[in-house]
C-alpha cells in the first residue's frame, strides 16, 4: 500500500481548507492524467489523425515529385524524337481523333442507354481525376521507356 502524502499538520483551519483544496487540485490532475491514458479511442483517433496528416503531406510531395519527373521525361523524348516521327505521330493522332469521332457516333446510335449512363459517368469521374490521370500515364510512358532503354544494353 501507499503511504499517505506527508504533510505538516495545519496549525490553523484556514491552512487546513488550503491543505485540502490543494489535495484536491492535485487529485484531480491525477484523475484527468490517468483518463487521459486509459481513453485508447481517443489516443488512436489522436494517432490516426497525426498520420493521415504525415501521408497526405507525404503523398503531396511525391505527387509533386512524379509530376517533375514525367514532365522531364516528356520533354526527353520530345527532344530525341526526329522530325518525320514527331509528324507521322501527329498525323496518326489527328486520324485517331476522327476515327475516334466516328466510333463514338456509331456508340450514341447503338448503345443502350444504361450503357451510355455507366459510361457517361466513367468519363466524368475520368475529367475529374485527369490530373492523376496524366501523372500515371506519364509514369507508366517514362517506366516502359526506361525499361525499353535498359533491354537495349
Amino acid at each position: 500500500m501507499t503511504q499517505p502524502h506527508e504533510e505538516p499538520t495545519a496549525a490553523s483551519p484556514e491552512q487546513l481548507r488550503e491543505q485540502v483544496e490543494q489535495t484536491r487540485q492535485e487529485l484531480g490532475e491525477t484523475v484527468e492524467e490517468l483518463t487521459a491514458r486509459t481513453d485508447v479511442k481517443a489516443r488512436a483517433q489522436e494517432k490516426a489523425t497525426a498520420l493521415k496528416e504525415q501521408t497526405g503531406a507525404k503523398a503531396a510531395e511525391l505527387t509533386g515529385q512524379v509530376k517533375v519527373k514525367a514532365a522531364e521525361a516528356a520533354h526527353l523524348v520530345q527532344d530525341k524524337l526526329p522530325d518525320p516521327v514527331k509528324d507521322k505521330a501527329t498525323a496518326a493522332a489527328d486520324q485517331l481523333k476522327a476515327k475516334a469521332g466516328q466510333a463514338g457516333q456509331v456508340w450514341q446510335d447503338k448503345a443502350p442507354e444504361p450503357v451510355r449512363a455507366k459510361a457517361h459517368q466513367g468519363a466524368e469521374v475520368a475529367r475529374d481525376n485527369r490530373a492523376v490521370l496524366i501523372v500515371a500515364g506519364g509514369v507508366a510512358l517514362a517506366a516502359w521507356l526506361l525499361l525499353r532503354r535498359r533491354g537495349r544494353r
